[in-house]
C-alpha cells in the first residue's frame, strides 16, 4: 500500500460536478483530493480488505439474531423499550437492507482492524462508487494509467442488482433533511441506482412526511408512501414525534429498524465480547464511568457519534486528540488505541463497502489528525500489480 503523488486534472471540478458531485469543497477547503492516490496489490485487497470485510458482515449478522430477541441486550445497546417489537419483528420478517461501511484501519502489511460499522446511514456512497470511479477512467484514458489499472469498486453495480432483489411495491422514495447538499447527493445517487433496477423513485424531504389519523405515512399530496429509503438515522427517528407512528404503520423501511443494532458503536463492545481474539476487532468494553480520565491507549466514543464527534484518544505514550460535538445524551465504549498508518503529514482510514451481503469496494479518507470528521479528504485507489 502507498500512496502516489499525481497531478489533478484541469477540468475536474466540471467532471465530479456532473456527476451530481456538488459537495467537493466543503468551507473553501478540499473534500475530494485528486492530486494523490492509494495503491494496493490485488492480493492486498482480496486477503487484507474483501475477505476480512465477509468475515466482519458475517460476524454482524450474528451479532444480530442474538440481539434481537434478548431485552437484555437491546436495552445494553440503548434501544427504547417501545421499539423491542419493532427491531425484533423486522428482523424474524426478514425485512431487507441495502448497505454498510466497516472503517478499517489498515497499513498494508498487518490485519486490518474494523473501528466502526455505520449500518444504518453511512455516507460517502457517491464519491465511492461513482466520482472514483470516472477519475480512474479518464486517468486511463490520458495515459497517467496502464490500461490494467482497476479499483476494488462494484458498488454501484451490486446496489442496482441488491434494489433489484427488493420485493416488487409500489414507488420508492427517498428522503433526507432538507438543505444538506452532501446527504441530498448521496440520495440522488442511490436513487438513480434503484431506477436502474427498474424502480420507479421519488425524492421526499423528511419534513415534508406527513401522517394520516389512520397511521399511515404520505407524501404531499396524500399519496402512501409504501417504501421508503431514510437517510435519518433510528435513533433518531426513535426519539422523534412521527417515531412513535413507525411501528404501527405500513411503511416498508430502508434501512430496516434491525439496523438500529448495527449503527450505534455499543455493538462494538458486543462483537468482542462474542468474538474475542478475532484478528479484525479491537478490544472493545461499554465504559463504566465516561467521566473519568481515559487511560492511555484508549479511545472513548459516545454510542451514536458521527463523523468523529466527541470522540477522545489517548495513545500509548500519552498524546491526547479529542472532537467536540453534540453526542453526549447516550452511553460510551471504550475502544483499545491503534494507529492509523500515516503517509506524509496525512493519517489514512479505508471504508470497506457492503452492499447487500457482498464486500464491494472501498473508498479512503485521510486527515491531518488522527480522528476521521466529516471534512477529512476523500482521495481515489488504484489496484495495480
Amino acid at each position: 500500500m502507498e500512496k502516489i503523488s499525481v497531478e489533478e486534472r484541469p477540468n475536474w471540478r466540471q467532471k465530479v460536478e456532473s456527476e451530481g458531485f456538488a459537495f467537493h469543497t466543503i468551507d473553501g477547503e478540499r473534500y475530494w483530493d485528486e492530486r494523490g492516490y492509494y495503491l494496493f496489490t490485488e492480493k492486498q485487497i482480496t486477503r487484507d480488505i474483501e475477505a476480512p470485510t465477509l468475515e466482519l458482515h458475517a460476524m454482524c449478522m450474528d451479532l444480530v439474531d442474538r440481539v434481537v430477541g434478548s431485552e437484555e441486550l437491546l436495552t445494553r445497546l440503548a434501544i427504547p423499550p417501545a421499539f423491542f417489537d419493532l427491531v425484533n419483528t423486522s428482523w424474524v420478517e426478514g425485512h431487507p437492507h441495502l448497505y454498510g461501511r466497516f472503517d478499517l484501519i489498515y497499513d498494508g502489511k498487518g490485519p486490518a482492524k474494523a473501528i466502526e460499522l455505520n449500518g444504518d446511514t453511512p455516507t460517502s456512497a457517491l464519491e465511492a462508487a461513482s466520482v472514483q470511479l470516472l477519475w480512474l477512467e479518464d486517468q486511463i484514458q490520458r495515459g497517467v494509467l496502464p490500461a490494467r489499472a482497476t479499483q476494488f469498486n462494484t458498488i454501484a453495480e451490486d446496489m442496482v442488482r441488491a434494489f433489484a432483489a427488493f420485493p416488487k411495491g409500489g414507488p420508492f422514495y427517498f428522503s433526507t433533511i432538507s438543505g444538506s447538499v452532501e446527504d441530498r447527493g448521496t440520495t440522488d445517487f442511490m436513487r438513480k441506482m434503484a431506477a436502474h433496477a427498474g424502480i420507479d423513485v421519488r425524492h421526499i424531504d423528511i419534513e415534508d412526511i406527513g401522517l394520516t389519523s389512520g397511521g399511515r405515512f404520505v407524501d404531499l399530496e396524500g399519496r402512501w408512501i409504501e417504501r421508503l429509503f431514510k437517510l435519518h438515522a433510528w435513533e433518531h427517528i426513535f426519539h422523534e414525534e412521527f417515531g412513535v407512528a413507525v411501528p404501527g404503520c405500513d411503511t416498508q423501511f430502508v434501512e430496516p429498524a434491525w439496523k438500529s443494532i448495527l449503527s450505534n458503536k455499543g455493538m462494538l463492545a458486543l462483537l468482542w465480547e462474542y468474538n474475542k481474539g478475532h484478528p479484525n476487532l479491537l478490544p472493545a468494553y461499554v465504559d463504566p464511568d465516561p467521566h473519568k480520565p481515559l487511560p492511555n491507549g484508549w479511545v472513548r466514543k459516545p454510542y451514536f457519534s458521527r463523523e468523529g464527534a466527541n470522540i477522545e484518544l489517548r495513545t500509548p505514550d500519552g498524546e491526547r486528540v479529542v472532537e467536540d460535538g453534540p453526542y453526549t445524551d447516550a452511553p460510551y465504549i471504550l475502544q483499545e488505541f491503534s494507529p492509523l498508518p500515516k503517509f506524509g503529514d496525512n493519517f489514512t482510514i479505508i471504508g470497506s463497502w457492503v452492499i447487500g451481503d457482498v464486500s464491494s469496494g472501498i473508498g479512503i479518507r485521510e486527515d491531518d489528525t488522527m480522528i476521521t470528521k466529516d471534512t477529512s479528504r476523500f482521495l481515489p485507489h488504484v489496484v495495480l500489480d
